[in-house]
């Protein structure tokens, strides 16, 4: 087998029939179980199962090796030319956009985009690319960003004593679900140390003095600087960062929250809103600012109850609802998908 990177095509050569058979990447896993059904080459079901786990892979090789990609998101206020002008530019230095979004804000007047292009396609790094573009940028204002897919963002979960969303992002990130790095784990309690610690991530324990907070947010921005992370998730801290640490971590402080604020505040939320008959729950994941629970949303969902459900089925669909909207948050956010204006999020 061949794989040649600049055409995006797969030659695989048969040495005991002599026939070889050259196609696209994309085609790569159908035609083979095609071929392999059509022409009978699995004899037997074992067989076949172990060509499609080769078949896997092949893809996860293939992905590795060939889909290092730059990240450019831009925003900036609307004007005709803008994705004229972007896309004259990649294009006179080959570039190859592999995905490309755009959106238009009437109410605004700003315009947003995101472009992921193959970084083997450029005949320059990601510095000399800062260095190009930057004549563009200023032309049309924008307020820009190049990432590089190769340079894993680094993060810093910080948890309570509520185990599910930490333990959902460990299980994503051990299974090479959530391409970043973990740096360390941040807890005002020390209940799930041997969790994390089992996934080899360090985990710090501050406790925090109800009466005097200050110390135990000074040791989590120092280990937050000392980890030098991109990104923090509150993965069900329930302590409230101070303004200070809000602003200075603006838009990369990530939170979930259950959907029932600002009707059911305070202690047992669910209890309260099964009391009251809801027939929805959800979960919010938005940054943190200094106003509670106000920041930007990144991303929600809900899922129906019933009457027929009980607390305890509704603390459990609310927690699974948080795990899948925090993750996908969290994605996002890796991603680069995410751009902040103002109040709201534009996300792609």
């Amino acid at each position: 087998m061949i794989v040649n990177r600049a055409s995006q095509t797969v030659t695989f050569w048969h040495l005991k029939n002599g026939y070889k058979i050259t196609i696209a990447r994309e085609a790569v896993v159908a035609r083979i179980v095609f071929a392999a059904f059509a022409q009978r080459r699995a004899s037997s079901i074992l067989q076949f199962c172990c060509a499609i786990a080769r078949m896997a892979a092949f893809a996860k090789f293939w992905s590795l090796t060939l889909m290092r990609t730059y990240r450019l998101v831009i925003a900036c206020p609307d004007r005709v030319g803008i994705v004229a002008k972007v896309s004259n530019f990649l294009a006179s230095h080959n570039g190859w956009i592999t995905e490309a979004s755009h959106h238009s804000d009437n109410l605004s007047g700003w315009f947003f985009m995101r472009h992921e292009i193959r970084a083997d396609s450029l005949p320059f790094g990601i510095e000399a690319f800062r260095e190009a573009f930057a004549p563009i940028a200023e032309e049309f204002s924008m307020d820009w960003r190049i990432t590089d897919t190769e340079q894993k963002k680094r993060v810093v979960l910080m948890a309570s004593r509520e185990s599910h969303c930490l333990a959902d992002l460990l299980h994503r990130w051990h299974s090479d679900e959530l391409d970043c790095e973990i740096s360390c784990v941040i807890s005002n309690h020390d209940d799930l140390r041997s969790m994390v610690e089992w996934h080899g991530i360090p985990y710090y324990h501050v406790p925090v003095n109800a009466q005097d907070k200050e110390p135990a947010f000074a040791e989590v921005s120092r280990l937050v600087k000392q980890h030098d992370a991109e990104v923090v998730v509150l993965a069900r801290y329930m302590q409230i960062l101070p303004p200070a640490l809000c602003s200075e971590y603006a838009h990369k402080v990530i939170n979930i929250h259950h959907s029932f604020l600002p009707s059911f505040v305070g202690a047992k939320p669910y209890h309260q809103a099964s009391l009251r008959g809801v027939k929805l729950i959800g979960a919010t994941c938005h940054y943190v600012t200094e106003e509670l629970d106000a920041g930007p949303i990144i991303e929600q969902d809900v899922v129906r109850v019933s009457h027929s459900d009980s607390i305890e089925d509704m603390v459990r669909f609310g927690r699974d609802v948080e795990k899948m909207v925090l993750a996908r948050g969290l994605r996002y956010h890796l991603e680069d998908r995410v751009l902040v204006h103002g109040n709201k999020t534009v996300v792609f």
